[in-house]
């Protein structure tokens, strides 16, 4: 059969984390119209009777502005070595630029077999697409590209054979029930950063970690979860809250359902906020949060 990782690379906000979870026909990454959503490695696996593709969903590629997004960036650069196929995610919706092309060839250069996924087809002028599928071919860009749109399911079947014709034949990776390497917990505290990303606006989102303190399933089969969100400064933790904790309660039930959902029992969530300053360019604070160097 047909077996590998594929790394998904590209610019922040460009649709990775969203057309993974349609590939894989599960959520394994959290997604929001914010950059810096996706911090870690995530991989999400599709098996299929003759193949099996393993995702590895990395963060969006962007100018790094403390020691969170260095590593960050360090993550994507060094995924993108080490897998079978380089699935390139750029966003149609937003034009094709100069610098658009210029990393194109970048990791074409890297001798990687790579495809180029051509997203947000469903929000965009028609008449661009050929006129930007031009632009490629004359960047000198040799990689098969496919237009597509994650929400509407246009051409992912079409991408997802593209993406195993490519893969080397071997022996599944992971077993046929296996959708992700993360576990339950990890996901919690996804599904909570989220919803904060969803929910305030501006630089607050991209200073909060989520630490889960206690995971608990209980005998009756309903889980117990109580979590931290940590911030960076004291005005930050008051607007988190919100006036009379109603942003805070807001926020956490609108998590809540998301959990329920994934976990299939009801979930009881206890959530605090937490002051720990300028932890993203803190190493020792990097580490004790959960994103200390692999």
């Amino acid at each position: 059969m047909k077996s590998g990782t594929v790394a998904v690379i590209g610019k922040a906000n460009a649709g990775k984390s969203t057309l993974i979870n349609v590939l894989v026909g599960e959520k394994v990454a959290i997604v929001s119209p914010k950059p810096q959503t996706t911090r870690d490695r995530i991989l999400g696996v599709l098996t299929r009777e003759e193949s099996q593709i393993v995702f590895v969903d990395t963060p969006g590629i962007y100018k790094s502005r403390n020691v969170l997004t260095d590593r960050m960036m360090k993550t994507t650069e060094t995924t993108s070595k080490d897998v079978d196929v380089i699935l390139f995610v750029h966003d149609g919706h937003a034009g094709l630029s100069d610098e658009d092309t210029a990393l194109m060839k970048k990791y074409l250069a890297l001798g990687i077999p790579m495809l180029i996924a051509y997203t947000k087809i469903d929000i965009m002028p028609k008449e661009s697409i050929p006129l930007d599928m031009v632009k490629i071919s004359e960047a000198g860009i040799d990689a098969d590209v496919y237009p597509v749109s994650a929400r509407k399911g246009k051409n992912i079947k079409a991408l997802e054979a593209g993406i195993t014709e490519l893969l080397p034949e071997g022996e599944p990776l992971f077993s046929d029930n296996v959708v992700s390497d993360r576990s339950e917990k990890f996901m919690i505290a996804e599904l909570m950063r989220e919803k904060i990303l969803l929910k305030y606006e501006e630089e607050i989102p991209h200073g909060v970690a989520i630490v889960v303190n206690i995971f608990k399933r209980r005998e009756n089969g309903t889980y117990e979860i109580n979590l931290d969100i940590v911030c960076e400064k004291p005005n930050h933790k008051a607007i988190l809250i919100g006036k009379q904790g109603k942003a805070l309660k807001e926020t956490a039930s609108f998590a809540r359902k998301d959990m329920e959902k994934f976990l299939g029992a009801k979930v009881f969530l206890t959530t605090y906020v937490r002051v720990r300053e300028d932890w993203r360019d803190s190493q020792a604070l990097l580490k004790e949060l959960g994103y200390g160097e692999e």
